[in-house]
């Protein structure tokens, strides 16, 4: 791990520590101003996932599931798709994937969450995280100068920060993936068939 990448770590363990914002904690299902989505915003149905991309049951749901979901649901303008960021094991890691792709072009943001998702074979093999980061900086047009800058923006961290204290506070999020839809939450990997068992009748009322 580069020497940015590992004082990135450093700063990131310490601010997961501070004590939350005084700021009122918005509901569940409410639309933050930082949600990155992908779909209609006026679709009938919103479907919000809490992943982490180096969480190997959100890459296996984003290589098996999602491509169908997307054809099904997104696509069609049935559903809007949510994704929030909840950095799991080695959380400094996880972390900086997802400052990667919020330092990317917004349009791409969601091309590098899926190449840290592929990557993690990759990744579990070598060891190799600065590997993994800059290739997922590629997909998003970054240099490697660039990434590194990103993990040093001490801004974009804090802002990482308060979003997963919003998921931890408000969310109550212990594991990942965790979807919220409507007033139902489900946790662990879902096929497409558990999907439309929920989805289903909601877009039929």
């Amino acid at each position: 791990m580069s020497r940015a990448i590992a004082a990135f770590a450093a700063a990131a363990l310490s601010a997961f520590a501070l004590s939350a914002s005084a700021a009122p904690a918005p509901t569940v299902n409410a639309a933050l101003p930082s949600d990155m989505a992908l779909g209609d915003p006026k679709a009938k149905v919103t479907v919000i996932e809490y992943a982490s991309v180096v969480c190997s049951h959100c890459a296996a749901f984003n290589a098996e599931v999602f491509p169908a979901f997307k054809a099904k649901y997104i696509d069609t303008g049935k559903v809007r798709y949510v994704l929030r960021e909840f950095p799991t094991q080695p959380v400094e890691l996880a972390a900086a994937g997802f400052l990667v792709a919020r330092c990317s072009p917004s349009d791409k943001y969601f091309a590098v969450i899926d190449s840290l998702f592929r990557g993690q074979e990759k990744l579990f093999q070598s060891r190799d995280a600065k590997a993994y980061l800059m290739d997922a900086g590629k997909v998003g047009g970054l240099t490697d100068a660039q990434v590194e800058a990103c993990l040093q923006d001490k801004a974009r961290l804090d802002a990482f920060n308060a979003r997963v204290e919003t998921a931890m506070e408000t969310a109550k999020i212990q594991a990942t993936p965790t979807f919220i839809i409507g007033d139902k939450r489900l946790e662990g990997g879902q096929s497409l068939a558990q999907l439309d068992a929920v989805l289903q009748p909601m877009l039929a009322r």
